[in-house]
């Protein structure tokens, strides 16, 4: 029995599920976007966004604490059949992605569902993104929601009484029988 054991094996021993969840956060952080099995994204997740708290605070200690926990891993592209560096993982982290979140307090990922499954074992595949810039949460009290609810309707009510004047301007009634 597993009582009160945390995290998941994933199949791997300790020092792969290490590896394997410290190349899937470079990747995420690197890419902002990136597909895996379910399984992983829900074991990766809560270790991202502990790194990208870690960012928003920005101090050497905190950089410092990320490089130890995740690793500084260049990012590389391929420009007419060269390989140019780019900068660094925990560079981009904290000077992109961890000011892009100052204002949010947490859920700094989120995972998508996809129709497709993995060829091989039928797994269920998913995106785990970073959440974009522009898309904040605010929460709306219940008064807040219900006043927009009946300004909504108010609306429609609106639309509607416009639609019915219309019709009832376009129909001429004559009341004359037509001669011939």
């Amino acid at each position: 029995m597993r009582h009160r054991v945390a995290g998941r094996r994933l199949g791997r021993d300790s020092e792969h599920r290490l590896a394997m969840r410290r190349n899937l956060v470079s990747s995420l952080f690197e890419h902002e976007t990136v597909s895996t099995t379910i399984e992983k994204a829900k074991e990766v997740k809560p270790f991202a966004e502990k790194l990208i708290t870690m960012a928003k605070k920005g101090t050497l200690a905190a950089r410092r604490q990320a490089i130890a926990l995740l690793g500084n891993r260049d990012i590389v592209n391929k420009e007419d059949g060269k390989v140019v560096k780019k900068g660094t993982i925990i560079g981009k982290l904290f000077s992109e992605i961890g000011p892009r979140y100052l204002e949010r307090e947490g859920g700094y990922t989120r995972i998508i569902r996809l129709a497709m499954r993995r060829l091989g074992d039928n797994g269920q595949l998913v995106l785990l993104q970073l959440v974009g810039a522009g898309e904040t949460v605010t929460r709306k009290s219940k008064a807040s929601k219900k006043q927009e609810v009946d300004e909504q309707i108010e609306n429609e009510e609106a639309v509607e009484a416009e639609i019915v004047e219309e019709e009832t301007d376009d129909l001429v009634v004559d009341d004359k029988p037509e001669q011939q």
